[in-house]
């Protein structure tokens, strides 16, 4: 193992629960068009919408109740083994859902609804497609490498279908007889714990459980493995729901950044205005993490402010139609307007109070601190480059004004003493011809990276590489050379041990690019 690719190790319930995160969003991301396009669908036309259409509204149920979790389950299955396992991934949760719909069935027809109640609703299978997909997957997947190099010549199709539609038919049955009254049972828990959080006005209390996951990344299984099929199935109903915005709301990121381009010092109060305007229009949540870890008591400013503007939105009834993604406050009004202009105000009012009490309260903590920053800053250590290196665990950076403070983590990190900040390779075994940059993700700041690089590349004048980025778990083999966070970059070996892995402290401003600039040139010369 060369040096570049040695990096720290990771492990630990947090790094456990960043991967299922990590894989939850590589399931919904994809589909979080499909989602817009069914909120906008629904906002519009159900009947308490604005537009009440019955042909158009007949398009909603079937949408949210098959559509989405096939869509789901087949993605869920091409992360684990491509067309073949987005195949009976997305056969399999039929399965679920069927089996879903008759225990509901059969629960409402024992029991009845009494003085005018409603009966018990269909759970909308999104929790089942994100276990049936991967699953279904994992099993056809082990199976063919039973019979790999076995079958006859001449056979091969046959087997291949064959084997396919048994599986698909198994892990139906599957679906149907255990995962669909398993998940029933998951949903009817967690629907009652938020009802009840809603019900005695207590659902601000999430914000003390969510915005510290955020800043630790922890926050996908949360987001997708709950709010979002919970607020998907709100949407249907009412038209909009509150929990899209208990994660989305960019009002606590954009206090606690304000709070640092006031009063704080060095390099954060100098790069806080430029991730402040990231932050809060291009949605990039994780610029401001580095800042909260920089001062983990100012996570308490995050929690207060998520917790105002969550109890803003209960009291005047606002959520949105469907997911912001990403949380950018365009994003946010567009979802809220498609409700009605009153619910954008609402919106907008909650933001604009998350973002006064986070700053307010991570002042106090700022102003409180302030001499020992000031002597930390004057001694050559502000703080930041520690944080930068801590944050970027999951996703990496996504901000040039962030660069500016990344030469200062770049130097903490070399310091560190990580495995990888020995440099890049000076020769390479082979010509490198594709790059990618991987994240947890595959979006955002892996994208900047992959554009500073790409640039680098254009502007040295070499030609016939690429330079792309994508989400860890979709490293198929392919790639010459991979850069990751040196979090990263052992999950990013064991999907492409091959490569040339360059680890690096942060995407935006790392000083290896040039070095890789010139690895790239050299091993195409080569050939």
């Amino acid at each position: 193992m060369t040096s570049t690719e040695a990096s720290t190790k990771p492990g630990g319930a947090r790094v456990a629960i960043q991967k299922f995160g990590t894989f939850l969003s590589g399931m919904i991301m994809p589909n979080i068009p499909a989602l817009i396009a069914w909120g906008i669908l629904t906002a519009l036309f159900i009947p308490v919408g604005p537009f009440p259409n019955e042909g158009l509204a007949s398009i909603v149920d079937p949408t949210i109740h098959y559509l989405l979790p096939i869509l789901i389950a087949g993605t869920g299955g091409r992360m684990v083994y491509e067309t073949r396992g987005a195949v009976v991934g997305a056969f399999a949760v039929m399965g679920a859902i069927a089996g879903s719909d008759l225990l509901i069935d059969a629960f409402n027809e024992a029991n009845p609804p009494v003085d005018g109640g409603a009966p018990l609703g269909y759970v909308h299978m999104f929790i089942g497609a994100m276990i049936l997909g991967p699953l279904a997957a994992w099993v056809m997947k082990q199976l063919d490498k039973l019979w790999d190099g076995k079958v006859k010549a001449g056979f091969e199709m046959l087997v291949n279908m064959f084997s396919a539609g048994i599986v698909a038919f198994l892990m139906g049955l599957l679906g149907f007889y255990v995962i669909a009254p398993v998940v029933n049972w998951i949903m009817s828990i967690v629907g009652g714990a938020v009802g009840w959080l809603v019900d005695t006005g207590l659902l601000w209390l999430a914000s003390f459980l969510i915005e510290p996951a955020k800043v630790f990344f922890l926050n996908n299984a949360i987001n997708h493995g709950v709010l979002t099929p919970l607020g998907t199935s709100e949407v249907a109903t009412d038209g909009s729901s509150i929990l899209f915005l208990l994660e989305a709301n960019p009002g606590p990121g954009l206090g606690l950044l304000l709070a640092f381009s006031i009063f704080g010092v060095g390099a954060a109060r100098a790069t806080a205005p430029g991730a402040a305007i990231i932050q809060f229009a291009g949605g990039i949540h994780e610029v401001y993490f580095p800042y909260a870890l920089m001062k983990p008591v100012l996570i308490v400013a995050l929690m207060l402010g998520g917790a105002a503007g969550v109890a803003t939105n209960m009291l005047l009834g606002t959520g949105l139609a469907g997911p912001a993604a990403p949380g950018s406050i365009f994003a946010v009004v567009v979802q809220a307007g498609l409700v009605g202009v009153p619910n954008v105000l609402g919106v907008l009012l909650s933001v604009v109070i998350a973002t006064a009490v986070t700053f307010v309260v991570a002042a106090i903590i700022l102003r409180a601190s302030r001499k020992r920053d000031l002597a930390r800053a004057e001694a050559g250590d502000d703080g930041l480059s520690a944080a930068v290196a801590k944050t970027e665990a999951a996703k990496g950076r996504k901000s040039e004004h962030l660069s500016n403070l990344a030469g200062g983590a770049a130097a903490g990190g070399a310091a560190t003493g990580t495995a990888t900040e020995a440099g890049v390779p000076a020769v390479a075994s082979e010509p490198i011809r594709k790059i990618v940059f991987a994240c947890d993700a595959g979006m955002g700041s892996s994208a900047m990276g992959a554009s500073v690089l790409r640039s680098k590349i254009k502007k040295a004048g070499i030609e016939g590489v690429e330079v792309t980025n994508k989400a860890i778990a979709n490293l198929d083999g392919s790639e010459d050379l991979i850069v990751t966070h040196k979090d990263l970059t052992d999950r990013a070996r064991l999907q492409n041990g091959r490569a040339t892995h360059v680890s690096v402290e942060n995407f935006m401003n790392s000083p290896k690019y040039d070095d890789v600039v010139t690895l790239v040139g050299e091993s195409n010369q080569s050939e």
